[in-house]
């Protein structure tokens, strides 16, 4: 059994592309409000969604 209680292989995490991390600060350089989600497979970063949101101003 595995470190975390199963019996599948553990992966080490690959480090992300320069690219990728390059997208993540670009994202996190311009949404004030919302939401970055990493999607990882296998231990790499697969997927990168945002999504941002529209505070309107209180009456």
């Amino acid at each position: 059994m595995s470190a975390l209680g199963h019996d599948r292989p553990v992966h080490l995490p690959v480090q992300p592309t320069e690219a990728a991390l390059a997208i993540v600060a670009e994202a996190l350089g311009r949404v004030r409000f919302g939401d970055i989600r990493l999607t990882v497979h296998e231990g790499r970063l697969v997927q990168i969604d945002v999504t941002e949101k529209t505070r309107l101003p209180q009456s």
